[in-house]
């Protein structure tokens, strides 16, 4: 099979196509004739070296795919209504950057009606992502006002047109007018330009003094204890990634008085049954408004999987709204 990998740590250039050997299904997989593979930023994070391969996993970069089933466990696909030829998309802790991919039978989903195969490919890592931490840990209810960093980022649009779906008042930050302006159109409520005004004191002034209910991070660094103080009572701040860096200071006596809680995780190591939960999750509550259009995928830009490296360095420059996408 064509693939693509990870030569040596690097920049963009170090993606090269290569020839791998095809892999086969175990107990309890299936495998994925791939059309579509979607990129994140855990992806530039491992072709940098900055975020290791768990055991077991495929160095192959790419942690979601869609296409068609080409074989697998029959008593685990007829278990979860899966059938050869069928098209799903999947979450997978690697490999996904090639024509061939296996998944947890679990992992995968049918393609939600009226979607391609590129809009299918870039749903899983983030609907995924954000289920488990905005729904979750973060527990955030109808008539809450949610706050998400990165609006415009993959994790960000699926964030706000989620929250919105489920009928919280959502607040996205971004790095200009144009992206705010992006938010808003993906149904943010409010969108602050984190660098020409104060996210904090927007979100105090938006709440009535009163602070958001659930706030979704990616930074971390030095934005947790503008977020602690960002947090009404009982508020509950959720820490995806570190781009601003691990250490943060913060007035402890905020969380206290305020009873705060302040959680995160990281999906790709976790067991595959966590994963299945969230996946029986997201069909049940989140597939029927993908199909119904209440919820639609943000694609920015599709790239030929040759192409991975144009496609890194458009991540990195941080130019997109929404997700990246490779085709076979």
């Amino acid at each position: 099979m064509r693939a693509v990998e990870i030569t040596s740590f690097g920049k963009p250039e170090v993606l090269k196509p290569v020839e791998r050997p095809d892999p086969v299904a175990g107990v309890g997989e299936l495998l994925i004739r791939v059309a579509a593979s979607g990129v994140n930023r855990p992806d530039v994070l491992q072709r940098t070296g900055n975020y290791p391969v768990p055991a077991g996993a495929s160095d192959i970069p790419g942690l979601e795919v869609a296409g068609t089933v080409e074989s697998g466990d029959a008593a685990a696909m007829a278990q979860a209504g899966i059938a050869i030829g069928d098209r799903v998309c999947a979450l997978v802790a690697g490999g996904g950057y090639a024509e061939l991919c296996v998944a947890p039978v679990g992992q995968c989903l049918p393609v939600p009606d009226g979607l391609s195969d590129v809009e299918a490919a870039s749903l899983p890592e983030t609907f995924f992502t954000v289920w488990s931490n905005v729904f979750d840990r973060g527990r955030l209810q109808a008539g809450e006002t949610f706050l998400v960093h990165g609006g415009t980022s993959g994790i960000g649009v699926t964030a706000i047109q989620l929250a919105k779906a489920f009928g919280a008042t959502v607040i996205a930050t971004a790095g200009s007018d144009e992206k705010c302006a992006a938010s808003r159109a993906q149904g943010a409520d409010h969108a602050v330009n984190y660098k020409t005004a104060d996210f904090v004191a927007e979100a105090k002034r938006i709440t009535g003094d009163r602070g958001v209910d659930v706030i979704l991070d990616m930074v971390a660094g030095g934005y947790v204890a503008r977020d602690v103080e960002t947090l009404a009572e009982d508020g509950r701040l959720v820490i995806l990634a570190v781009q601003g860096g691990t250490k943060a200071e913060f007035n402890a006596g905020l969380v206290l008085r305020r009873r705060l809680t302040i959680t995160g995780s990281t999906l790709r190591p976790r067991p595959v049954a966590f994963k299945e939960a969230i996946a029986r999750a997201l069909r049940e509550r989140v597939w029927p408004l993908l199909a119904a259009g209440a919820v639609k995928p943000v694609v920015h830009r599709t790239f030929a999987a040759a192409d991975a490296a144009q496609a890194h360095a458009l991540m990195e420059s941080g130019a997109h709204v929404g997700k990246i996408v490779l085709t076979w």
